[in-house]
């Protein structure tokens, strides 16, 4: 048998007791202070800045230029591209399926409905606008209508999330499926599927024009289309353009990859980079020149306005603009 327990002092009693109080008040109050912590990280994010201030960039842009907030509380922003009535630029404000216009006065009109939650857009040479449409996955034509799918599937596997795209003078269109975050499909990608640039030729087959491309995003022509530019991953490579639209010669243009891209008619080009919440301009050549801030982290940018001398940039649903040096090229509206 055990021994009897021993008989507790009055003293020592109240001592464990209050001990057993001061315990219990602290594990009440933890919570509570989980809780804060929790509300503080679940506030809204800062709104953007109304504006920002650009340092120079000799040919480019002039130090001092204000890069100003148009609006913000868009509901996803993307694909940035100028209207082909010269004065205005359209995006995509993906979450709400709708494209957006905004003329040189400001003023911010529904351009497009029932868009299909569509990223990138161009318009091809007979001057329908296309889109990269991410929630039935597909390439195709947006207006006019009818809406008809250019490349749905590649090798009898269908896309999963097209991302961004453009359509060079001979009719055919360069476009990336980099399938995107588990959290952001809307379809799973099929067994052993990978990351791709592709390419619709003008007889409207889908090919593979290059196997260096792993993790494909922001793409662009030069003016000329003789070089294409694609983000892949942490870089941006340029390959010479071949007749039959196939890519050979892949090199590193330049480090720190970027979203959406533009160039201008002096062969810059213009990355956007969210990590740095601005804008890339590298030389034709990949150097670097400078940075034009802006109040959000950046997805896409294009020029757009009279003559093409306004820069558009959106990112985390908010629109800014900025007066440039530098021009947009002419021959195409991206």
């Amino acid at each position: 048998m055990y021994p009897p327990c021993p008989t507790l002092k009055p003293t020592i009693l109240v001592w464990a007791l209050s001990l057993a109080l001061a315990t219990s008040s602290a594990l009440a109050q933890a919570p509570k202070s989980a809780e804060k912590k929790d509300g503080a990280a679940k506030q809204p994010p800062a709104a953007p800045l109304k504006e920002t201030i650009a340092t120079d960039i000799p040919g480019v842009i002039k130090g001092g230029t204000k890069i100003v907030l148009i609006r913000d509380g868009f509901k996803a922003t993307e694909g940035i591209i100028a209207h082909p009535d010269g004065s205005s630029v359209i995006f995509t404000e993906q979450d709400a399926d709708k494209l957006i216009k905004v003329d040189q006065n400001g003023n911010i009109t529904t351009f497009l409905e029932n868009t299909n939650r569509t990223t990138g857009l161009t318009y091809d040479t007979k001057g329908r606008l296309i889109g990269a449409q991410s929630r039935d996955p597909k390439i195709g034509v947006l207006s006019p209508e009818p809406r008809t799918v250019l490349a749905d599937s590649f090798n009898g596997q269908p896309l999963v999330r097209p991302n961004d795209l453009i359509a060079d003078k001979k009719g055919g269109i360069y476009f990336s499926d980099p399938l995107g975050a588990p959290a952001a499909r809307f379809r799973e990608p099929p067994a052993g599927r990978t990351p791709l640039l592709l390419y619709v030729t003008p007889a409207g087959k889908v090919v593979k024009p290059t196997e260096d491309v792993l993790n494909p995003n922001g793409i662009e022509l030069t003016a000329d289309e003789k070089i294409l530019y694609v983000t892949n991953g942490t870089n941006i490579m340029v390959y010479d353009v071949q007749p039959d639209g196939m890519l050979k010669n892949g090199r590193e243009f330049c480090k720190g990859g970027g979203d959406g891209l533009a160039i201008d008619t002096e062969g810059r080009l213009y990355s956007a980079v969210a990590g740095l919440k601005a804008i890339r301009v590298n030389d034709k050549t990949g150097k670097e020149l400078g940075l034009i801030p802006i109040g959000v982290p950046p997805q896409s940018v294009g020029f757009a306005g009279p003559g093409k001398k306004t820069l558009y940039i959106n990112g985390a649903g908010a629109l800014y603009k900025v007066e440039m040096i530098a021009q947009g090229i002419q021959v195409r509206a991206k």
